[in-house]
């Protein structure tokens, strides 16, 4: 009858983006949490634990590439979205060595990044 919530992570030190990002996972049925840089993320991480992470890479204090390892080591079965402006410029190699489960590009659709989550997450 009544499903657990998956609760997921936002991780961006923009709040405007923090905020539309958890209005759409709200409406798809998600619990949220929010950090505005990488080492609020892991401190929330440790705290919450979420089931998904949705995480900035450019960020002061602690970047999207930084935090990725430790997250992992904290949730070594937590995906990690790693959302952001400049998924061209990452390399492969560098987002799959930090432990980041896949890229998604700032400028796709909100709909399309909850439907990766959802797929991810084996909910499709």
């Amino acid at each position: 009858m009544v499903h657990s919530t998956r609760t997921v992570l936002i991780v961006d030190d923009s709040a405007a983006i923090r905020r539309e990002l958890s209005e759409e996972f709200m409406r798809s049925g998600f619990a949220f949490c929010e950090a505005e840089n990488g080492s609020e993320a892991i401190d929330r991480a440790r705290a919450l634990p979420p089931d998904l992470i949705i995480l900035d890479l450019s960020m002061p204090i602690m970047n999207g590439l930084e935090a990725a390892p430790r997250l992992r080591e904290i949730l070594p079965q937590v995906p990690i979205i790693l959302y952001t402006a400049f998924a061209d410029a990452v390399r492969v190699t560098d987002f799959h060595a930090s432990g980041v489960t896949t890229v998604f590009p700032k400028s796709d659709p909100l709909t399309t990044l909850i439907a990766t989550a959802e797929k991810i997450l084996g909910h499709d």
